[in-house]
């Protein structure tokens, strides 16, 4: 890892930039695509699902049959595994939900507000180095919680574990295909696929172009995404083997995935870059993390107030705090997707199992966006109800504040029944 010692606050901008999605030639040409499936439907679909993912088959969707089947193409220790990730993060999700309040703002003036399903969702799942059946998981409960009548999966994958994960949770239906163009089909609808209200899910540059590009269009998306990201904030008390293989697990998403190390102690920075180099040579995925080791960076700083600012600044994806009296230190973070406390709190655990979602923002998003929840397969909608009592109350309000603005009709609206 590159180390950097106590840079500068005005350092911080250019040390903590996340790199740049590609623009001009991937944009014209996932336009390209978009426009394509706008045109031509399933057909335009299955041509493009031959010509990236070497589709052959004559319908994109997955039946049932073949979704049924998948639970015996996969071995029972892996089956009892996603049953608990799946009872956890059901468990988690449930307690999301917010039971009806009636609040009366005035005598017979009662409001309350009701969470209502989505109708119509779609999630995206990627098919490339790793079938991501845990992101089913992830994106399906809480839709299926929420309430969402239809829930549509895309992906270019007929990975057993993804198709049982779709079972599992209640997907309605599953169709091959991936990439911009299944963004593209859950956008705008073609003869087999629905036009969904709204689109869940990771992908790569094509897909979050994608997916940024149909939401100027008025679909409404997860989040704003980018390449998967961690930082680890390490003290004294952390262990660097526990530290390096954090790192580590964020390093193997992909070469560009972003990967940080904050410390005010030289010698465990030190100790977890020795232990990244013995670490790295047991992966499956050795290249990858490799490339993401050799652009991220250790920054060693004076003090816990600066570490604490910078990790703010940053507002990672993940945020790992492998340090004494992690848990105080944690109320005072503000900018940060999910994270972790503690020596025995990996960041795969959320990935997998504990029960929280790991779609979050990224690139710095987490200063604005929350991860994905309950809430975001929902609609909140207001309710009220007023008593002729209530208007008697309220409606000279509301005549003094509308005759304010010239809004005449309002002031009309309340006078017209004060009078009755």
């Amino acid at each position: 890892m590159k180390i950097v010692t106590n840079p500068g606050r005005e350092e911080w901008p250019e040390l903590l930039k996340r790199p740049e999605l590609p623009r001009g030639d991937i944009e014209s040409r996932v336009q390209g695509i978009i426009d394509a499936v706008k045109e031509g439907g399933d057909q335009a679909l299955l041509e493009l699902a031959a010509r990236f993912d070497g589709f052959t088959g004559e319908s994109l969707e997955i039946s049932q049959a073949e979704i049924a089947a998948s639970a015996a193409l996969l071995e029972a220790p892996l089956k009892a595994a996603i049953g608990k990730a799946y009872q956890n993060i059901l468990k988690f999700h449930e307690s999301q939900r917010q039971a009806v309040e009636k609040i009366e703002t005035a005598p017979g003036v009662t409001c309350w507000r009701r969470s209502v399903g989505i109708e119509k969702v779609g999630i995206y799942i990627p098919g490339g180095s790793a079938p991501l059946f845990s992101t089913v998981l992830m994106l399906a409960i809480p839709a299926k919680l929420a309430g969402c009548r239809e829930i549509i999966l895309c992906t270019p994958s007929n990975h057993p574990a993804i198709l049982y994960a779709a079972q599992l949770t209640g997907v309605t239906r599953v169709l091959r295909i991936g990439g911009a163009q299944a963004i593209a089909a859950l956008a705008y609808g073609t003869e087999t696929i629905p036009k969904v209200f709204k689109i869940f899910g990771p992908g790569n540059q094509y897909v979050t172009h994608a997916k940024l590009m149909v939401s100027k269009e008025g679909v409404a998306i997860d989040m704003p995404a980018g390449p998967s990201e961690v930082a680890v904030w390490a003290d004294e008390t952390a262990v660097p083997d526990f530290v390096a293989a954090d790192l580590l697990s964020q390093a193997e998403h992909g070469p560009d995935s972003q990967v940080i190390l904050v410390s005010t102690s030289a010698s465990l920075i030190n100790a977890v870059d020795k232990a990244l180099a013995g670490q790295m040579e047991q992966l499956s995925r050795k290249g990858i993390a490799e490339a993401a080791i050799a652009n991220s960076k250790a920054i060693l700083l004076a003090n816990e107030e600066e570490a604490l600012d910078l990790l703010n600044e940053y507002a990672p994806e993940h945020l790992i705090l492998s340090i004494e009296n992690a848990e105080a230190v944690s109320e005072k973070i503000i900018n940060a997707g999910s994270v972790f406390l503690g020596n025995y709190t990996p960041e795969s655990c959320g990935d997998y199992a504990s029960g929280t979602n790991h779609t979050l923002p990224t690139n710095g998003h987490a200063k604005a966006y929350s991860g994905v929840s309950l809430d975001s397969f929902t609609k909140k909608i207001t309710f009220q109800h007023i008593t002729p009592e209530g208007l008697r109350g309220l409606g000279p309000v509301v005549e003094a504040l509308a005759e304010a603005e010239t809004l005449t009709a309002h002031k009309n609206a309340v006078a017209i029944r004060l009078k009755s």
